[in-house]
C-alpha cells in the first residue's frame, strides 16, 4: 500500500478503524488468559478442577462406646494379686466354630481346653470370645489386653499372643499392627491381607525385629491353604522379623493345632523371649 492511497481521507480511516480493532482484540485476548490463569491459581497442585455438584466437607464426631467381651480367664497355680511375682500373659484367639453366646464354647480347643486339666500352666491366659457373624477386631482386643494389664499382676514383657484358623488370621493382624506389645506370636491354620501390617509398620521397625513368630500350618488344609502361612511368613520377613519359622505338618488337615497345643517345647520357646522396652 503506497504514500497517496494512504492520503485518501476515506481509506485512512478504514485502515485506522482496522488497526483499533486489532488493538482492541490484543486487549481482550490478554484479559481473558488473565482471567483463565486466576481461576487455574485458585486449584491446589495436583487438585481436581471442582465441580458444582462435588464439594469439600470435613467431618468430626466424638463418640462414646459401650464395649462388651465375654472371656475365659485362667489364673495359674500360685497366683497371688498381693503378691510381687508377675505372671506371664497368653491371649488366645479362637476359630469361627467358637463364636456366639455361650462363652465356654471357647474352650472346645486350645489351650483353655488343656488348661482343665493341667492347672499348672505357667500362663495367665485370656481367651476372649468372638461374636455370631463377626470377625476378630483389633481394637476390641487391644482394649481387653489394656485392661488384663492393668488388673492383673502381668509381666508386659512376657505376653504372647496365638490363635487357630480366624485366630489365626486375628493373630496375624494384631501381632503385626502391634508389634510392640507382644513377645512372641503363633500363628495356626491362618492367613491374612497385605496393607494393614505393611503401613503400619513403618514406625515399628525395631519392635517387628524382636518379634519371634512360629506358625503352623497342616499341608493338607482344604480350608485355609498352606500358601497363606507361607506368604505371611516371608511378609514377616520382609518387614525385617529376624524370627519367623513355619512348622508344616506333612498329614495334617486344617486341625494343625491339637499337636501343637500340646507340644512342650512350644511354651518353652514362647517363655525364652521377653519384649524390651522401645529406646526413647
Amino acid at each position: 500500500m503506497n504514500e497517496e492511497k494512504l492520503a485518501e481521507p476515506g481509506l485512512r480511516r478504514c485502515v485506522d478503524s482496522f488497526l483499533c480493532g486489532i488493538r482492541v482484540y490484543r486487549c481482550l485476548s490478554v484479559v481473558a488468559l488473565a482471567l483463565i490463569l486466576a481461576s487455574c491459581g485458585t486449584n491446589k497442585p495436583g487438585s481436581v478442577d471442582s465441580s458444582p455438584n462435588q464439594m469439600a466437607k470435613h467431618l468430626k464426631l466424638k463418640r462414646l462406646e459401650n464395649v462388651e467381651i465375654d472371656y475365659l480367664l485362667f489364673l495359674p497355680r500360685g497366683y497371688d494379686a498381693k503378691a510381687q511375682k508377675l505372671w506371664p500373659l497368653m491371649l488366645f484367639l479362637h476359630g469361627a466354630g467358637e463364636r456366639g453366646t455361650n462363652v465356654w464354647k471357647v474352650a472346645t480347643h486350645g489351650p483353655p481346653k488343656n488348661v482343665t486339666s493341667k492347672p499348672d500352666f505357667p500362663f495367665i491366659l485370656v481367651s476372649p470370645q468372638c461374636p455370631e457373624g463377626r470377625i476378630w477386631s483389633n481394637d476390641q482386643l487391644l482394649l481387653l489386653l489394656e485392661e488384663m494389664i492393668r488388673t492383673y499382676k502381668v509381666d508386659k514383657s512376657r505376653v504372647y499372643l496365638t490363635g487357630l484358623s480366624m485366630g489365626g488370621y486375628g493373630t496375624w493382624s494384631l501381632g503385626l499392627s502391634y508389634p510392640e506389645l507382644f513377645a512372641a506370636m503363633v500363628p495356626i491354620c491362618g492367613g491374612g491381607e497385605f496393607i494393614s501390617p505393611y503401613l503400619s509398620s513403618g514406625d515399628k521397625p525395631e519392635a517387628l525385629r524382636s518379634l519371634g513368630i512360629w506358625a503352623f500350618h497342616g499341608a493338607r488344609d482344604p480350608v485355609v491353604p498352606l500358601a497363606e502361612s507361607e506368604r505371611m511368613v516371608e511378609l514377616s520377613k520382609k518387614l525385617g522379623v529376624r524370627e519367623a519359622k513355619l512348622t508344616v505338618y506333612p498329614e495334617a488337615g486344617h486341625d494343625a493345632w491339637t499337636e501343637t497345643y500340646k507340644n512342650p517345647e512350644l511354651y518353652e520357646w514362647l517363655l525364652e523371649h521377653k519384649r524390651t522396652p522401645a529406646k526413647k
